[in-house]
Order: structure tokens, then sequence, then C-alpha cells
């Protein structure tokens, strides 16, 4: 008798995958369930019994929220990503992430196949199945919500539930929100369901991570970010003195939340062709942007600056649409470490009523000369040589406009 086909489902407890789950196994796979604790809101265990109530072979549950801090979230940090100039890719960093958890299951367990959860007109998709192809070319991929058979049975949420109710699937009795939500150490985003109209407000009982402004803290709070080549290494606020990465990020995640630091509300570019709203909460890792925003132009020369600005907003295309393991991804990481060896400093910041406050920085290898620039002393700066530099850039100005007299 021949063995079942294995398949290894990116689970996460929820109504999706939980009867994606059954699905699979009534299409006669066994089911290994792997779920990553990337630091979302989720009682694992609970999930577990859930999963194998419901007939998986094996429940896998991997903690890797430091990996995810150290090798995702702290270098996209000090490559200073942002797509389209706001977003700071909370869900795009964790995915390649999970997915090299998914991979590594998988093979631990000669599975065949590996599933995930992701609807046909989001992002997910493509950054889950990129990476795995990447890191494992010969795996294969089971994507239910783009199979005619799965999408033609469920068409949305109250086919699920009635799936569900048949199947004997436990289904949280807490009202489901209007909305739906990802969540991780980093963020969580929002939206889908009343979200899906750009003009209709955020209702302030959606946000988790951060407190409406009106409710946030009167008094402000001081605090100094270390950064080592571009990464912070140390953060000082009060009494605290953290150093560990994950704790870091945990501290700074506290702290902007209480002070309402790190919402944004925007229209975005799907890679996949199509535009979407959405709105997240990054409170540490916005605070982390904003200090290291500052020692970097500290620090760094004027045209390596503006090269490297050019390949952030590169990298940040790449890791948005899902090439985080992609040949030009590296190659850009690269350039842009090597650029980031002489971003070594101090950022003082307050924080306060959402807005975060730089209020000096220092450092021992910054290209800030503080006697070239006083207004007090020549220096090694010879006043008269301005003039030539101001005619040599007039000269293109003045031609321009004969040009111009001309027509």
């Amino acid at each position: 008798m021949m063995s079942k086909a294995r398949v290894v489902l990116a689970y996460s407890g929820g109504l999706d995958t939980s009867c994606i789950l059954k699905w699979l196994m009534d299409k006669d796979y066994e089911v290994i369930c792997y779920m990553a604790n990337i630091g979302q809101d989720e009682n694992f265990e609970e999930a577990r019994e859930k999963a194998l109530k419901i007939g998986a072979a094996k429940v896998v549950i991997e903690d890797v929220r430091e990996t995810f801090v150290k090798d995702y979230v702290l270098p996209a940090v000090q490559a200073g990503l942002l797509y389209e100039s706001r977003y700071l890719l909370g869900t795009s960093l964790a995915r390649p992430c999970i997915s090299v958890s998914l991979v590594k299951c998988a093979k631990e367990n000669n599975a065949h196949y590996i599933a995930h959860g992701a609807t046909g007109k989001g992002n997910d998709q493509v950054r889950f199945e990129l990476s795995c192809y990447s890191l494992w070319p010969e795996i294969k991929i089971i994507a239910p919500w783009r199979q005619e058979e799965f999408t033609t049975k469920f068409q949305g949420r109250q086919d699920l539930l009635r799936y569900a109710s048949e199947n004997n699937i436990p289904v949280s009795a807490t009202p489901k929100a209007p909305w739906s939500m990802d969540a991780n150490l980093m963020h969580i985003s929002y939206e889908s369901g009343i979200l899906e109209n750009p003009d209709n407000e955020p209702p302030e009982d959606l946000f988790v991570m951060t407190k409406d402004l009106k409710l946030a803290p009167d008094t402000s709070l001081r605090i100094q970010v270390h950064f080592e080549k571009g990464i912070p290494v140390l953060v000082e606020g009060g009494s605290r003195r953290i150093e560990k990465p994950l704790e870091i990020l945990l501290f700074l995640n506290e702290i902007g939340g209480e002070h309402g630091v790190g919402r944004i509300d925007i229209v975005e570019n799907r890679f996949i062709g199509m535009k979407s709203r959405g709105v997240y909460e990054t409170p540490g890792v916005y605070i982390l942007h904003k200090a290291h925003e500052d020692i970097e132009l500290f620090c760094l020369d004027k045209e390596v600056y503006r090269v490297k600005q050019s390949l952030r907003d590169r990298l940040s295309d790449y890791i948005y649409n899902g090439f985080w393991f992609s040949p030009e991804a590296d190659y850009v990481r690269k350039c842009i470490s090597l650029a980031e060896e002489t971003v070594s400093g101090i950022v003082k910041l307050e924080i306060y009523k959402g807005n975060v406050i730089v209020l000096g920085r220092s450092s021992k290898v910054s290209l800030y000369n503080e006697d070239l620039v006083s207004m007090d002393k020549h220096s090694s700066f010879v006043p008269g040589d301005a003039t030539g530099f101001i005619n040599i850039h007039a000269m293109r100005l003045k031609e321009y406009n004969n040009f111009q007299n001309k027509i």
C-alpha cells in the first residue's frame, strides 16, 4: 500500500488554515502543521491541540523571535528600508524568516509539499513561494486559494464557517472584527473589511500596539540609541540599559506604543498589480528608523549617502515583492553594509505623543567638522574660492537663459 503524500502546512490556528488542514486531509494528504512564533499574540498550545483534533499528523511550533529580530528586523533598520516612502515592511520581512523554517521543517520530515493559506490577490503568496523555491528549488507548493476546486467550494468566510461546522472544526466564539490583521514582533497590519473603502476612518478599537494620542502621557520620555555600523546595539532610557536585540525591540515597542508612535494609514501598490489600503502600527522600529536616519546622514559622505538611498529604495522593492533570497537583494545588501561601516554613534531622542524628536547626535567617525563649519573662524576654508565655485555653476544657467531668449 502506497504511503500518503506528506505536506507541511503553514498553520495559524485560525479559520482559514484550519479548514485548509481538513481539506488537505480530504484530498488524502498527510499533514504536518508548522507554526512560527514571531511575536504574534497566539495561544500556541491551544492551536496545537486544535490541529491535532482536526487530524494533523504532527504539529511543529518554533520560536524564531530572536532570529527574526537579529537577521531581518535590525538589518532592515541598518538599510533604512521604507517601501513607497512610508511602509517599514513588517509583514514583508517576516515571510522569508518563516519560509526558512518551513523549508527546514519540510526537509526534516521528508515532506513532498509545502502549503499555505495566502489569498490569490495578496503579496504573501508571492513572498512565501519565491522564498521557498529559492531555498529548495525542488519543493512543490499547494496554494488552495488559487485552486479552482477550492475557490468554487469556498467563496468566503460564511462557506468556511459552514465547512467547519460540518466537520467539527472548533471556531472561536469571539466575533470576528470587520477587518483582517497580521501581527509579529515588529508590527501589526490591518486590511480588508471596512478598511477596503480608503475613505473610512479606522476605528479607535482597531489599534492594539499603540495608544490614541489623546490618551498618551503628557510627559515625554528621553532615550539614547547607540549604533555600530548602522545596527542599533544599545538603548538607554530612564533606568534601563538594554543590549540584546530582542529586548531592545520589546522595550521600544512598549514605550513607543505608550506614546502613540508608529501609526500609518496608506494606500500602497501591491506587487500583484492592484492598490490596497493598509493601516499599520510599528512603534519600536519607527523609533529605530528615525534614529538611524539621523546618525546615517551625520556619518556618511554626501555622495555615498545618495547612492545608498537609491539602493535602499531598490532593496525595499525587492523585499516587498518577495525577493529576499535573490542575487540582486544579496548584492544590494552587501553594498549597503559596506556604506554602513562608518555609521556608528549615539542619537538622543525625545518620545512624545506620536513624535520621535531628535535632540542631538555624537560620533567618533562622523565627517562633521565643527571647526570647518564654524561661522566664527575661517579655519581651512578660503572664502574667495566660493566666487569661482559660483561662477562655474552659473555658466550653465546663463547659457540656458540665453538659449531661451532666442526661442
